[in-house]
């Protein structure tokens, strides 16, 4: 009997390490604005990777087990990444530097795919006319960008929330 909640057990520490990975790859940084078809298949995954945790177990307690099992297995990840930097850098996002001092980084925007309009509107949406104006403009882990202009009288932060257009969906 405790075998079989060991096997839900190591199944949905499996499950949890392989969407863990995923979500790294497949770009974690789309998590934060869910649109439909994101929320879809967030669903979808929840549903097909259910079986391979609880197995043929479909009782209550297989259900906690498994439950429990993954809140315990982010609790330990998220004090392991607490406490190991590479395990951090490996699993967390870092924010992203796209403009400096009103000079753009191109290379982090084309590898971050954010495209020069996105910036223009950004920098509207903080009141800024030019991307010069800009000191500091960083993508941040949560998917906004966040803007402090180059005023020196008036040196403010706001945060614009980036909206994916159809094409980065498909990626």
């Amino acid at each position: 009997m405790y075998y079989q909640y060991l096997d839900i057990i190591t199944r949905s520490v499996a499950v949890y390490f392989f969407m863990t990975i995923a979500l790294r790859i497949f770009g974690k940084k789309e998590l934060s604005q869910l649109n439909t078809a994101d929320i879809i298949l967030i669903l979808l995954i929840s549903n097909s990777v259910q079986n391979a945790m609880v197995g043929p177990d479909t009782s209550l307690w297989g259900g906690l087990v498994a439950a429990l099992a993954l809140f315990i297995i982010n609790f330990i990840i998220k004090k392991l990444t607490h406490r190991y930097k590479g395990l951090n850098d490996f699993l967390m996002d870092k924010p992203e530097v796209l403009i400096h001092d009103g000079i753009l980084d191109f290379k982090t925007l084309s590898r971050l795919d954010i495209s020069h309009e996105e910036l223009k509107e950004a920098a509207r949406e903080h009141g800024l006319e030019h991307l010069t104006d800009i000191k500091l403009a960083m993508l941040e882990i949560d998917g906004t960008i966040s803007v402090i202009s180059g005023d020196k009288k008036e040196l403010k932060q706001t945060h614009f929330k980036r909206k994916h257009n159809h094409k980065n969906l498909r990626k």
